[in-house]
């Protein structure tokens, strides 16, 4: 077993982990982390096969490295977006779920709801 196998398959273990969170939590904020943990399997799991191509003898590619860091920094973006909106979200509703029930146009005019 070779460095880019272990890494390949550490990989899969975390994007696991990180599916069984996505499933398991009900919690906005856990779901964001959880995802979170899948993103970062998946950029393990790139550079594995990255590196495992470089190391079959083809000249390293720096394509997949800008594609890794590109990737990392959207990443970054989108939690920072999430949270931020769930961040909205608490400030509005004082709770960071969505109800079930549709408000009614009185709740929306008095805030409650």
């Amino acid at each position: 077993m070779n460095a880019a196998t272990l890494f390949g398959l550490c990989a899969a273990v975390i994007i696991g982990l990180g599916l069984f969170g996505l499933m398991v939590n009900a919690h906005p904020l856990r779901k964001i982390l959880a995802f979170n943990v899948i993103g970062s399997g998946v950029f393990l799991l790139f550079g594995a096969i990255a590196h495992r191509g470089a190391a079959a003898g083809v000249d390293g590619d720096p394509v997949p490295q800008a594609l890794l860091i590109t990737g990392i920094v959207v990443a970054f973006s989108a939690t920072a977006l999430a949270v931020a909106l769930l961040l909205r979200l608490f400030e509005a509703t004082g709770c960071v779920t969505l109800s079930n029930e549709t408000p009614t146009p009185s709740q929306v005019q008095s805030g409650e709801g």
